[in-house]
């Protein structure tokens, strides 16, 4: 059995060692998940809104999604958000085989932070918690980091702090309860922001999504190419 560590936010993701994912359940990850279940063929994550504009003019990405403070920042395609992105898709938005670019204020900046130290490296959330298990411990490394990458990579919320332990619970082979993880969240301050009219960014559609755990049965690996960080669906 591989060491199984949990850290937290961006000094987490600069600590975090072997194996490790990276977990933004609210809602980068559900997002990149999302995106690949609807056929992307590759998301290139960033730490800054200039790179992914940058990346989509040199028509190395076709499209920009993301946020800023939670909202898609001027000249993004979409936001953070996995119902925007279905919702697009419905309307006509073909992602089929295309290459996205994702910056947010935490998911992705963890990536970033951890990219280079980890010797294997995933994009983890809720929807992929199954899959992300059985890839770790199929890497066969002596450590597992699992980082709740939390608000802005600098307070911890409870999907992400409660997605690490629902992971390591299934790594150290226990069924894990996710009807359980899936009530404690649903009662949480950060749920309580989706469907806030003050929040029209933040769609109830969003934490349904976020919350149907193992919704995809796949992992999302990440990997270094012409020195970016890009993500691909792991089979």
């Amino acid at each position: 059995m591989p060491d199984i560590r949990i850290e937290s936010l961006l000094d987490g993701a600069r600590r975090a060692s072997g194996a490790v994912a990276v977990i933004d359940v609210f809602r980068a990850f559900t997002t990149a998940a999302v995106a690949f279940g609807e056929g992307a063929e590759r998301i290139v994550m960033v730490g800054e809104v200039e790179d992914a504009l940058a990346l989509r003019r040199r028509g190395i990405a076709q499209l920009c999604i993301g946020e800023v403070g939670g909202k898609a920042p001027p000249g993004f395609d979409l936001g953070n958000s996995p119902h925007e992105l279905l919702r697009a898709v419905e309307e006509g938005l073909d992602i089929r085989g295309r290459t996205l670019v994702q910056r947010t204020g935490a998911g992705t900046q963890g990536i970033a932070a951890a990219r280079g130290s980890a010797a294997r490296l995933y994009a983890a959330a809720l929807v992929t918690a199954r899959a992300t298990a059985r890839a770790l411990l199929a890497c066969g490394e002596e450590r597992i980091t699992l980082v709740a990458m939390g608000n802005t990579a600098v307070v911890r919320t409870d999907e992400d702090e409660l997605c690490a332990l629902h992971i390591r619970n299934l790594l150290e082979g226990r069924a894990g309860d996710a009807d359980a993880v899936r009530r404690i969240i649903m009662v949480s301050k950060e749920a309580a922001w989706f469907g806030d009219p003050m929040r029209p960014h933040m769609p109830r559609g969003d934490l349904d999504i976020a919350l149907d755990i193992d919704r995809f049965d796949f992992a999302v690996a990440v990997a270094e190419e012409d020195g970016w960080a890009v993500a691909r669906r792991a089979t």
